[in-house]
């Protein structure tokens, strides 16, 4: 959708929701005869703003299992993009003003608050002052898409290859993602003419990333994987002709590739900073600040949550020196950790091996949810490696969210990159985390709840979405897998890393830590490998606050559970507590809290 459009669909609706004033004066019977309601409004409004959005963003359309406009990518990156969203928002607001929000019942109440929450801070950050701290570096090599989009493009990711038309529509997809690299370059270098540039850290990391990609042949790119495998009903044609054109845009993507490795190889490498933290950057600290209260969606400054990060590690660690004595470990902690860190029978021997471990926790934990949950996602949950072409750069483990239909599973991914580094006791951990009951759960039960407004099934604010995973994985321990003193040593090493998080990630981007710094408290307060510590060091480096939203998240929503069980004592039902955070999706923690304090007291009142 162009500006022009937009505004018009945007005006359209201002005025559809304007009508029954007009229509009162013009001709109050008819007026009278179709009243609209605060309810009627205020869904019309969460329909339009959600076309709106899908019309601007196709991607997000795939992401839903809807290949209308699935030729495009997007136009990111263009003056007329930004201006459209940003005009979006500023019309959400401008229509959600008009609605009585008195006159809506307590469910509609929490849809309008989580709808101003979001729209205001969404428009809070594309003032030209965040625009021009964030879009003139448009990739890192964690969040890049030059890392996602080969997998996307793999016939094994969001995009579905079932038919011809979808065939063709990756290929007008590869035009866009080309045009979005040579716009990416285009805003670095706006970035290396007012100073606000990446580091040189993630940007030699991007370089690496590209080399690896641009070293793998053509014939064997992930981009030509659809092309391995034809569905039935294409004809041999069809097939001979695709393969070519494959072939041919290929190329052009890895010659994009090269574009982008070369500049930042040879000019932008240079002028990139030697910092590694957003206060060291030009403007960062205001940066930092916001993207601190986005993460959190809690009013929290980057001291209080150090201070709470140095509180939860003293703690932890002394929960460690607990389990150290009760598998009676002679020597020091640090010694504890060196033990299980290089000790072989913790240490996967085989890929294959390391995906039965995956494949068994899976089971036990099917047949145990049931005591905790009353509704289980409708979509499957598969277990899969990360492609081993990509894994190095890879976290340990993630999520891909399946389709709302349940046809699409979820798909958690492990690393299963230096085997000896991925120890066995965090399996556990990491699976309730990414899988289920974490991500699986939360994410699949939104967008399967058809009863919610779009931006609430698909959307969530990271301190939910993470501190969900988080609380999901201290379910561990109710479902008797944490009484393996190993097993209860993974998750607490997990739980800590959570809270070296907030810590660290403050560290550097307040407080003006080094890389080394960040990299000895981690090796030093955890059992953590160095591969792993490195990954985790570079990854806040890249994407500054997000680490922060896992234990903020996961303390309010236990924070929460405690409030609801001390309250309600017999009444309280844990069943019922998980459908209450769950079941209206991703929501600020402001939000959920006030929430569960209605629902407390409705339960307390029965």
């Amino acid at each position: 959708m162009t500006l022009r459009l937009a505004l018009a669909a945007s005006s359209a609706l201002l005025l559809a929701l304007a009508a029954p004033a007009f229509a009162e004066t013009a001709a109050p019977e008819a007026a009278a005869a179709t009243p609209q309601s605060e309810h009627d409004k205020l869904f019309a409004l969460f329909e339009d703003a959600d076309a709106r959005e899908l019309a601007l963003n196709p991607l997000g359309r795939l992401f839903r299992g809807d290949d209308e406009n699935a030729d495009r990518l997007g136009d990111f990156l263009t003056d007329s993009s930004f201006l459209a969203g940003r005009t979006d928002t500023k019309l959400n607001l401008a229509l959600l003003a008009q609605i009585d929000r008195s006159r809506l019942d307590e469910t509609d109440q929490l849809a309008y608050d989580v709808f101003h929450y979001t729209q205001s801070r969404a428009l809070a950050g594309v003032t030209d002052e965040m625009r021009a701290l964030t879009e003139v570096r448009p990739l890192n090599h964690f969040f890049g898409f030059h890392t996602y989009y080969p997998q996307f493009a793999s016939g094994t990711g969001v995009a579905q290859f079932k038919t011809l038309g979808n065939y063709e529509d990756n290929l007008s997809r590869h035009n866009d993602y080309i045009a979005f690299i040579d716009r990416a370059i285009a805003k670095f270098r706006q970035g290396m003419k007012s100073g606000v540039v990446e580091t040189k850290l993630t940007v030699g990391i991007m370089v690496t990333q590209l080399d690896t990609q641009l070293a793998t042949p053509i014939a064997d790119s992930q981009f030509m994987a659809p092309t391995k495998a034809f569905p039935e009903g294409i004809s041999d044609a069809d097939k001979a002709r695709l393969t070519t054109a494959y072939e041919a845009k290929t190329a052009e993507l890895y010659a994009a590739h090269t574009r982008l490795r070369d500049f930042l190889r040879d000019e932008y490498l240079p002028a990139a900073r030697d910092s590694i933290g957003l206060s060291q950057m030009k403007g960062g600290d205001t940066l930092y600040a916001r993207l601190v209260e986005d993460s959190t969606t809690l009013p929290l400054t980057p001291e209080a949550i150090h201070q709470l990060g140095l509180s939860e590690v003293a703690r932890i660690k002394g929960e460690l020196v607990k389990l150290q004595r009760e598998v009676r470990f002679k020597g020091t902690l640090t010694q504890f950790f060196d033990y299980v860190r290089t000790d072989p029978k913790f240490q996967p021997k085989t890929r294959e091996g390391l995906t039965q471990n995956f494949y068994d926790i899976g089971k036990q934990v099917d047949g145990k949810i049931g005591a905790l949950f009353s509704h289980l996602p409708k979509s499957k949950l598969e277990i899969r490696p990360y492609d081993p072409s990509t894994e190095k750069f890879e976290a340990g483990g993630s999520y891909q969210s399946g389709s709302p239909d349940g046809e699409r599973p979820g798909i958690f991914y492990f690393n299963a990159y230096d085997l000896p580094s991925r120890l066995t006791p965090g399996n556990v951990t990491l699976y309730l985390h990414e899988g289920a009951p974490g991500h699986h759960f939360q994410i699949s039960l939104a967008q399967e709840n058809e009863a919610l407004p779009a931006f609430m099934r698909y959307g969530g604010t990271t301190a939910y979405v993470e501190g969900w995973a988080l609380y999901a994985e201290t379910l561990g321990y109710e479902m008797g897998f944490y009484k393996d003193p190993w097993n209860r040593y993974g998750t607490l090493q997990d739980e800590m890393l959570r809270a070296m998080r907030l810590v660290v990630d403050t560290g550097i981007h307040a407080k003006g830590w080094g890389r080394d710094q960040a990299i000895d408290y981690m090796l030093e307060n955890s059992g953590m490998t160095r591969t792993e510590v490195v990954a985790e060091v570079d990854r806040y480096i890249a994407i500054p606050s997000q680490a922060l939203a896992y234990k903020i998240g996961a303390l309010k929503i236990q924070e929460l559970r405690k409030r609801a069980s001390d309250k309600l004592g017999p009444k309280f039902d844990i069943k019922a507590f998980h459908e209450e955070v769950l079941n209206t999706g991703g929501l600020p923690l402001t939000v959920l809290e006030a929430k569960i304090d209605r629902w407390i007291a409705a339960q307390a009142a029965r």
